[in-house]
Order: structure tokens, then sequence, then C-alpha cells
């Protein structure tokens, strides 16, 4: 009797401690992606480019979901989304970077590690086929967050990346802003304006741009990055938001993970990534709220227009913008792949 009473109580714990087990929640994964945000409007498509630009934003999506599905770090799936960006013509990124005002290419990323706010940047590169390859080598291989210009291709040759001729960069469509730009920076100099009321004449299209990913992987990990070439036309070295952690790149375990795309100084002067992750920490609201204090607060009335991505730890996802556009989308265990470009009345999406 004894025996059969312990065997009772014992195959009893198991079924309690098996049952536990079984009602454990999947542990979340989620992705989201942008493409720049700006003066997007539907009227300026035809339907086979807007038809081409959803499908590289759906390619990129799903190729760092699938990652994550597979049970790779988030790390690798933002770096396998903002790759596929990188490559295509579509944005300001890698190929489809915008030109300086001397008709070159300088390019700037950023990548964050959630779980020990590990970070890499580089600025101002000229040959690096993927920045953001050469960010997260800067982050993993070397001592320092940020490197730039010829030091940070220097640090590339001995890491072994991918270099290309800067006219790789080159593409009809930019080089055609680049001109319509330089006319009117040109004009404005020859009417004795300074270099601020010169700048100012460009439409806000010329100075936003940027590719960039947030994941959460099955570890329970975030990761951010973000990869641009900056704006129209710039001038004396200027870096942007993009390379700079806490304004354009931010990810924490314990808040959020977000990626920023816009008029780069607003973003920088405000701290936009870290001041959003801010909030959702020390003021417990939600990636939602958060996102739509900061990109709807006191940077927008000073000037600063864009929006980003932003993704929690229980994979939540927003994706606020204060412009009429933003090329976005995002996949979860919960969410099927959502590709948008244009104004939805939720902005989360």
């Amino acid at each position: 009797m004894r025996r059969i009473l312990i065997t009772s109580s014992l195959f009893a714990a198991l079924s309690v401690a098996h049952s536990a087990f079984a009602a454990k929640p999947e542990t979340p994964i989620a992705i989201a992606i942008h493409g720049g945000a700006g003066t997007i409007e539907k009227s300026r498509f035809t339907p086979e480019q807007e038809k081409a630009y959803r499908q590289t934003l759906k390619v990129a999506v799903e190729q760092g979901y699938a990652v994550l599905e597979q049970g790779g770090e988030s790390l690798d799936a933002i770096t396998a989304a903002i790759t596929v960006l990188e490559n295509s013509p579509f944005f300001n990124a890698g190929k489809g970077a915008v030109y300086t005002y001397e008709g070159a290419h300088e390019l700037d990323a950023s990548i964050m590690d959630g779980r020990d706010r590990q970070a890499g940047a580089v600025a101002g590169v000229k040959h690096i086929k993927n920045p953001i390859e050469l960010a997260r080598a800067v982050m993993e291989k070397s001592v320092h967050v940020m490197l730039s210009g010829e030091g940070a291709e220097e640090f590339a040759k001995r890491e072994g990346m991918s270099f290309v001729n800067n006219d790789y960069f080159d593409t009809p469509h930019r080089y055609e802003a680049w001109q319509k730009a330089r006319k009117k920076l040109e004009q404005a100099e020859q009417s004795n304006k300074d270099y601020q009321a010169q700048h100012q004449q460009l439409p806000q299209q010329y100075k936003m741009g940027t590719v960039g990913a947030v994941a959460l992987d099955k570890q329970g990990n975030l990761a951010a990055g973000t990869s641009t070439g900056g704006m129209t036309a710039k001038r004396f070295g200027r870096v942007g938001d993009s390379p700079i952690i806490g304004a354009g790149t931010f990810a924490d375990n314990e808040s959020c993970a977000v990626s920023a795309t816009g008029h780069g100084e607003y973003f920088i002067r405000y701290n936009v990534a870290a001041d959003i992750c801010a909030r959702v920490q020390y003021q417990d609201k939600s990636v939602a709220q958060a996102g739509q204090d900061v990109i709807f607060g006191p940077m927008l009335r000073a000037g600063g227009t864009g929006g980003v991505i932003i993704l929690d730890a229980r994979g939540n996802i927003s994706m606020p913008f204060n412009t009429k556009g933003m090329y976005r989308a995002s996949k979860s265990k919960t969410q099927p792949t959502y590709v948008g470009i244009f104004e939805d009345k939720d902005t989360s999406k």
C-alpha cells in the first residue's frame, strides 16, 4: 500500500509540473523595419512603383523574421533586414544613398544590443557596401562605440569588410535630387544668404531618409539598428542622428528598442530614441504612448519631423510618424506581415 501511495504522489507531482510547463506562454518574437519618413504621398507613385517598394519592405521584414523564427538572435535579424534595404536603390542607405554637396556619398550606421547596451557606429564612410555590418563589427570587435571617416575604413580593412567604389551608390533619382538641391543652394548663396539661410531653402524631403530595424528574439533580447546616406547636399562632414546612440538608435531589454528616421538635427537635440525608452521604463508608458508623446511633442513644435519604430520586450510594436508617410513593415507571432507607406488612422502601424 505504501508503495502505491508513493507512486500515486509522484505521478500527481509530475502531472502538476507538466501542466505548469505546458501552460507557460510562448516567448514572443517580433520585428519592425522602416525605410524613411517624409513627404511620401500616394499621388507621387505609379502603381508599379508602389508595388516595388512594398515588395522590398516585405522581403526585408520577412528575412529578418525568418532569423527569429529559426531561433536566431535579434542582432542577426536586424542585420539581415537592414542589409536588404541597404542593397536596394529605393532607400537612402547603401545603394540608394543621397549625394553630398560635392557629389559624393557619405554613409552612417549604428547598432545596439539590448542585453547589455553594447553599441557600435560608423559615420562618414565612403566605400563600405553595407555600413550596418561595419557598425556591428565596431560593437563586437573594437573597444570603441563610434568610428568615422578614414579611420572607420581602416578598421574595416582589418576586418575584411566588403569595399566598393563610391560610385557604386549612384542612382539616377538621387542624382536628379542632388542637382535640384545644388541649384537651390547656389541661388541662395548668390543672394548673399548665409549657410543657415541657404539650407532653409531646401524642402523637407532633402533633409531626411534612413532605414532601420528593431527586433525581439526567442531569448527575450531586443536590438536596434539604423543606416543612412544622410541629408541631400550635406556639407562639412555633417553627421545626423542615425549613428548617434540615444538619438537615432537605442535598445535596452528593460525598456524598448527604437530606430528613428527624420530631420536628424532635431532627433539629436531631443535625444529621441533614448527619451522614448526612458518613458517606457520610468513612467511605465506603453510604447504607443511614449512614441506619440515624443514624436508629436516638443520636437514637432520646434520643427522636427520624422518617425520611429518601437518594440518592447513583450512584442508590442508602434510605428508613429508626423509626416505624410513612412515606409514601414512589421511581423510578429501574433501579427501577420504588415507593410505600410502612407498615413494610416492607426499610427501604431
